[in-house]
């Protein structure tokens, strides 16, 4: 059973290898922006946001909040006015810090951390989950809402030209 455990572990991939992959997929979507400004202003309906900004936006206060819970600290409350993003420094600042404080977690759960499950208030609901799952669904929220911006996108004249698949990233090389 250990070796099968042991086989497994190497055949999937971890949440450093996501994590990275998250990191180079926005460090792409934030060149493409810089050179292309103009698309954050496309219409999008997406989680309450009305434009590509306000999906961008919903990823990385996503990513901040879930940080922040992941690493103890709640907000009584929020909402998207407190995270201005009016340029796109100030935009992509908050998956900066949302990316360091998941960084810095990764480097120090212990197992037991990991499985412990914690509760999240989101803005209708309770989640209890353990940490780890929280983690994983950061990272795949971040993903699939890439996934519909990259549609969107290019749906209405603003084709990328890179590939966004997990299979093109530089992780697992």
């Amino acid at each position: 059973m250990g070796a099968q455990k042991g086989a497994a572990a190497l055949a999937s991939a971890s949440f450093d290898e996501l994590l990275r992959h998250n990191q180079e997929e926005t460090e792409r979507w934030r060149e493409f922006f810089a050179a292309t400004p103009a698309a954050l202003d496309v219409p999008m309906d997406m989680a309450d946001m009305k434009t590509v900004r306000g999906a961008v936006l919903h990823i990385f206060v996503v990513e901040q909040l879930y940080g922040e819970r992941l690493s103890g600290t709640t907000r009584e409350r929020f909402s998207y006015e407190d995270f201005p993003a009016g340029s796109l420094e100030q935009l992509f600042a908050y998956h900066e810090g949302a990316l360091g404080r998941l960084r810095k977690l990764l480097d120090s759960y212990t197992e037991a951390q990991w499985s412990e499950p914690i509760e999240f208030k989101a803005r209708v609901m309770s989640i209890t989950a353990s940490r780890r799952k929280m983690f994983a669904h950061v990272l795949l929220h971040s993903m699939r809402h890439w996934a519909q911006v990259a549609m969107v996108l290019r749906q209405n004249g603003f084709p990328q030209d890179w590939q966004h698949d997990f299979i093109f990233t530089q992780v697992m090389e």
